[in-house]
């Protein structure tokens, strides 16, 4: 079912969040280790807030 009125973030927002350049995101994502990502029709990236959300618990779980 897809999450339509699911709030989406930018990698921007997440940058700022951790305070991280986007070029260490996308470092992560290469190494298969950020959160997971929608690319929209214009190449764009999204992610999910609840996926954002999620991933960071498992961090702090992992630590």
């Amino acid at each position: 079912m897809p999450r339509a009125s699911a709030k989406k973030i930018t990698v921007d927002y997440i940058c700022e969040d951790l305070g991280i350049s986007r070029s260490t995101f996308y470092d992560w994502r290469t190494k298969g280790r950020a959160p997971k990502c929608t690319k929209l029709p214009n190449g764009d990236l999204r992610i999910y807030l609840t996926d954002y959300e999620n991933w960071l618990e498992a961090l702090e779980i992992a630590a």
